[in-house]
């Protein structure tokens, strides 16, 4: 015979969702002077402009005119080296094109890539909450600081890192909006009853003929194995010690915003082809805020280091402080290889200081076809 527990139980709904408040009401924020919009989560505060510098920064210094743009290509010998690798590492062709074709030109393509990178710190804040185990409670014990207030260690410049701080005296005391202060909550898998329908008699207590369902012996129902048969689970919102502590956090974010120019050039290699390889550095320029580079023979870099350096400053300023910038011209050579292979003419490139191959038109992509 059933007591009564356990005959409301044999009704309750099952998989109800008992989850409970997903987010704490706003009741439970405080109103924090200088704060005032701050939400919870997804930075909900939004960025925040930084304040204007007490003093105006120092002007951008233009960079020395440098004295070489050109590299020489490279030699025969090492395209050479270069396509026999190249070939090698496709299992399936052959090697005689790269090993028996003859060279019959070598032409150099100096192709530039111009690089600007604005290093900024960003911030916004929102409110967020933790189990309570007795960390330090200081609201309203001191006006909170502003947000570009707060001293925060910056990591090395042009590394991309976020950091979450406590903003100083936001922190309180509250009960867990999830389970109402109780540190448990209805169990999700048996809607808080301790037992489910058996899975192995479908809740009607026999098997097959008259016999009992040795499973559940014969109750139609059996403990639930989420909870236990406690028909509760302690509260992950505050890990059963019913109470939060509830903050303002200030996540500050640094990025290093790159943008690459890249000069499009007459060999008939992708441009795309250059995204994976390193050039020849020939200028590097680092300071607060970057002058257009001035005196550059090509002038299409020259207009995108104008173009760049005004858009990037623009830019970024409106919602983030600009620590450091950073801009850069490699030279990344480019050689068109034309060869003879069984009476018929071909190319191939050698580019990048890695020395890679491009060659889409390679004449022997399957070793069979070679006699």
């Amino acid at each position: 015979m059933y007591n009564n527990q356990e005959a409301n139980a044999m009704f309750a709904p099952q998989g109800s969702n008992f989850q409970g408040p997903s987010a704490p009401p706003s009741s439970m924020f405080d109103n924090v002077p200088g704060y005032e919009g701050t939400g919870m989560g997804g930075g909900a505060g939004g960025y925040l402009p930084p304040p204007t510098p007490a003093y105006p920064p120092p002007a951008p210094a233009p960079a020395p005119t440098q004295p070489e743009w050109n590299i020489p290509s490279i030699s025969e010998d090492t395209a050479r080296e270069a396509f026999g690798l190249f070939a090698s590492n496709h299992c399936c062709w052959s090697k005689a094109p790269a090993k028996d074709g003859v060279t019959t030109s070598m032409d150099a393509f100096n192709t530039y890539r111009y690089r600007l990178e604005t290093f900024t710190e960003s911030r916004s804040t929102e409110w967020d909450h933790e189990e309570y185990n007795g960390q330090p409670v200081d609201a309203y014990t001191q006006p909170a600081p502003g947000p570009w207030d707060i001293h925060v260690q910056a990591p090395g410049h042009f590394e991309d890192h976020t950091e979450h701080v406590k903003v100083p005296y936001t922190s309180s005391v509250k009960d867990c909006h999830a389970c109402m202060g109780m540190g448990k909550k209805p169990c999700t898998e048996c809607a808080g009853a301790g037992n489910k329908v058996c899975w192995v008699c479908s809740g009607a207590g026999v098997r097959t003929g008259d016999d009992q369902c040795t499973h559940c012996n014969g109750r139609g129902r059996e403990n639930c194995s989420h909870c236990q048969g406690h028909g509760s689970q302690q509260c992950d919102s505050c890990n059963g010690k019913r109470q939060l502590l509830v903050y303002i956090k200030l996540i500050v974010k640094w990025t290093n915003n790159k943008e690459d120019f890249v000069v499009e050039q007459s060999s008939g290699l992708k441009v795309e082809n250059l995204s994976s390889v390193s050039g020849k550095e020939l200028f590097r320029d680092t300071q607060y805020l970057v002058y257009p580079v001035m005196g550059f023979p090509d002038p299409a870099v020259a207009q995108a280091t104008e173009r760049l350096v005004r858009d990037h400053q623009a830019k970024y300023s409106q919602s983030s402080r600009i620590l450091q910038q950073r801009q850069t011209i490699e030279l990344i050579p480019i050689t068109k290889v034309s060869y003879k292979w069984k009476g018929n003419t071909h190319t191939y490139f050698v580019f990048g200081n890695e020395f890679q191959v491009s060659a889409d038109e390679y004449p022997a992509t399957c070793c069979c076809t070679v006699m």
